[in-house]
């Protein structure tokens, strides 16, 4: 039985009747009720308002210095998410919210957590007007059905083949961001480079699409590469720097004499012994060679070393080679050249050699060389560079996040082939078919679909005032517009008017809408429904904890706890 001591709970130790043993928590700290409710709403708002300013194309950049100083200039929300240290469970679970948006939609991670906090504060009214959570609960999951059904009402479908298109949604995502100047150059990139690794339908831009930085140049040369690029350069500077009609052969092995697996030790008494000695290393590595020859491989690329007599037997055979890739590079290249990896050259066939149509070098020479080795018209064109050009390394971060949201909403558009109107006309339209809705339900039900109907505008609200406008009269002549019917219409931030934002061009894929009501109504519902925080004492970790954790809990287990050092 549970003793109350306080603000404490301490549960004894000890068996159920039937001698299984109890599995007890002792020594809480405890908060439920509305307390818990209140705090894991506060909690929340507090993430809410440290993106909320950086919503839209106006919107505030925040600065985010790390432990170690590095710092970070951005309006990404995902990234200030991401970077931000945060210990209340609740918020953390609007944070993993804000990152599921992120891997699913591409985008939308702001409008997420806006749509959160505005949800969790007209929860919060009602519950203190005498709502319970779980009528809220109840009415917040049958508005968000109802809002999906809107927004299928409202999507358009986009052709693959419509360039022009992918290309607006590509310039909306990259809007307000800091490569915006050139947002026609690699709006086209983007459309170019999802097309081209686009596979029946589907696109896997993590896998098939690589960003590279390289600082030095203008946003503008930014380059798209139907290949792959490798922050790499030949493994000897005598080999030649560019190979046209390329053969190429992956190793995962290295090229280099075959050393003993033990110690050993070898007892030479002549100079002949030792030159036949050093012939044979010789010997070893020259056949490897020879059969790269035979096979007309002019390109080898491998995972692990090359070594001296290696780097000198493949300069004089003419043959380009690149040592100690990454494992997924090597895999990348394999996808991309249409190259089966093996161990050593004895075990190449020529079905295993892939194909590009130039490999070269790239790059500065010098103490402090900038080289890349690129790979251009590879044989599998599932698989794509592109080469990001930057006065500054902040500026190349910027630009990649702003070229990854791109891509990623290009990819949902090719891929579900339904896109809407972007300007907040979607959330306005939402909340005006809620509100009709709510006025056919009968019960409290209707005071949460009426809650959600309002929160839905928040994002109208937060968009009008990063902009500078008057967020009542804004909201207000968008609400009217959309009582006379028209659904696309949108808040154009740099004027202040109301217009049609498929005309503007603003435009968005369904999918990310459809994601922010899912992923916002889940992460409210989940928060509303805890009652009670039980959290138990801080303490600070042992040097085992922190250093070898996997090996403290086995010991733990074990009951060896006292045999780790530092516990």
């Amino acid at each position: 039985m549970a003793r109350g001591t306080g603000d404490k709970v301490v549960v004894p130790a000890g068996h159920a009747p039937t001698g299984q043993p109890v599995f007890v928590i002792t020594d809480k700290e405890k908060t439920s009720g509305r307390d818990a409710r209140h705090m894991n709403i506060l909690a929340a708002r507090a993430v809410v308002d440290s993106v909320k300013s950086t919503l839209g194309p106006l919107g505030m950049d925040k600065m985010l210095i790390d432990p170690l100083g590095n710092i970070t200039v951005t309006n990404d929300g995902a990234v200030i998410l991401r970077e931000m240290s945060i210990e209340h469970p609740s918020a953390k679970m609007v944070i993993d919210g804000a990152k599921t948006q992120e891997d699913v939609a591409g985008d939308g991670t702001t409008s997420v957590v806006v749509l959160v906090g505005a949800l969790l504060d007209a929860a919060e009214k009602l519950m203190d007007a005498g709502v319970h959570p779980t009528v809220l609960v109840s009415g917040y999951k049958m508005a968000a059905e109802r809002a999906q059904q809107v927004l299928d009402s409202l999507a358009r479908r986009v052709e693959r083949t419509n360039d022009a298109t992918l290309r607006e949604i590509a310039k909306t995502a990259m809007m307000g961001k800091g490569p915006e100047v050139y947002a026609d150059t690699l709006a086209e990139m983007c459309v170019r480079a999802v097309k081209g690794v686009e596979d029946n339908g589907a696109v896997d831009v993590k896998e098939n699409i690589k960003l590279i930085k390289r600082v030095g140049l203008r946003s503008e040369n930014t380059e798209l590469i139907n290949g792959i690029v490798i922050d790499k350069e030949r493994s000897h500077p005598s080999m030649p720097r560019r190979v046209k009609n390329a053969k190429i052969a992956l190793l995962n092995k290295g090229i280099e004499a075959k050393k003993p697996q033990t110690k050993a030790k070898m007892k030479i008494e002549s100079a002949e012994q030792l030159a036949e000695f050093m012939q044979e290393d010789v010997r070893v590595v020259e056949e490897q060679v020879k059969r790269f020859a035979e096979l007309g491989v002019n390109v080898v690329m491998t995972e692990m070393g090359i070594d001296d007599i290696g780097n000198s037997l493949l300069s004089k055979y003419g043959i380009f080679a690149v040592e100690r890739l990454l494992s997924d590079d090597l895999k990348r290249i394999s996808r991309a050249v249409g190259a089966r990896i093996v161990s050593t050259a004895s075990d190449l066939k020529p079905e295993d050699l892939g194909e590009a149509g130039l490999v070269e070098e790239v790059g500065k020479a010098g103490f402090l060389a900038d080289k890349y080795i690129y790979i251009h018209d590879a044989k599998n064109t599932k698989a794509v560079t592109i080469v990001i050009h930057a006065g500054s390394e902040n500026v190349a971060d910027e630009v990649e996040r702003a070229l990854e949201d791109a891509l990623k909403v290009v990819a949902c558009a090719v891929e579900d082939q339904t896109v809407v109107a972007g300007g907040a006309a979607p959330e306005m339209e939402m909340a005006l078919r809620l509100r009709q809705y709510a006025n056919t339900l009968k019960g409290r039900e209707q005071l949460a679909v009426q809650a959600y109907a309002e929160a839905l505008e928040a994002i109208p609200k937060a968009l009008a005032e990063n902009s500078g406008l008057d967020v009542i009269d804004t909201l207000v002549a968008l609400r009217s517009a959309h009582e006379g019917g028209r659904t696309t219409a949108g808040i154009d931030v740099f004027s202040g008017d109301i217009i049609d934002m498929w005309e503007a061009n603003v435009i968005e894929p369904l999918r990310v809408k459809r994601q922010m009501i899912s992923t916002a109504t889940e992460i409210v519902c989940m928060i509303l429904r805890l009652d009670e925080i039980l959290a138990s004492e801080r303490r600070e970790p042992s040097i085992a904890e922190k250093h070898w954790p996997k090996s403290y809990e086995m010991a733990k287990r074990r009951g060896m706890k006292g045999n780790i050092p530092g516990t």
